[in-house]
């Protein structure tokens, strides 16, 4: 079973903005740079950094250990996140306005139902499908739109790259059919 990560864990990708402060050492901070495409950041004295991938506490880590293995004793390092532009979750099927959008960490399916605005009118409400990859496996989840309003059934918080597919009854007959098989409602299954 797929387990979501905790909100504080957001990964950071290409594009995220972040500022990094090293304690007592202002010509070492940077301020607003940018995880270029491969995922890589250019700090003062030591170079090419990997960020892609790591948490904000992560990088903060690696960065102590490589300051502290060539040019300070004990360094301090906060990394913290300006803007997130990585994180992209795609809403499609029986929503108003179907699309890819700007995904926040902590957000939830209603929070990106809303950013879709709202289902449809022809939308089956108890037919939304997340699906998943994690790792070489990709996972699928049902849910139920008045169950997560009713709070009968669990909000997940959305990761990103997740896919919503919300219900409808000009989904294809093979999707329907399938998210009737999906054997628990709010589990995630693997495919």
């Amino acid at each position: 079973m797929f387990q979501s990560a905790p909100v504080g864990t957001a990964k950071l990708g290409p594009a995220d903005v972040i500022s990094i402060t090293v304690f007592r050492e202002p010509d070492l901070s940077v301020t607003n740079a940018t995880v270029d495409a491969d995922g890589m950041l250019v700090l003062p004295l030591i170079g090419s950094v990997h960020a892609a991938g790591s948490t904000p506490g992560e990088l903060a880590s690696l960065i102590e250990h490589k300051l502290a293995n060539t040019y300070l004793r004990d360094p301090h390092v906060s990394v913290s996140i300006s803007s997130i532009v990585s994180h992209k979750v795609t809403v499609e099927g029986a929503v108003t306005d179907p699309g890819i959008y700007d995904l926040l960490p902590g957000t939830k399916l209603s929070g990106a139902i809303a950013m879709a605005k709202g289902p449809s009118r022809v939308a089956k409400l108890n037919q939304i499908a997340v699906f998943r990859q994690s790792g070489d496996a990709m996972y699928v989840a049902r849910f139920d739109y008045n169950a997560m309003e009713a709070g009968t059934m669990i909000d997940p918080v959305l990761q990103p790259g997740d896919r919503i597919v919300f219900g409808t009854s000009a989904l294809s007959q093979g999707w329907q059919d399938f998210l009737r098989t999906v054997p628990l409602i709010g589990v995630f299954t693997r495919l």
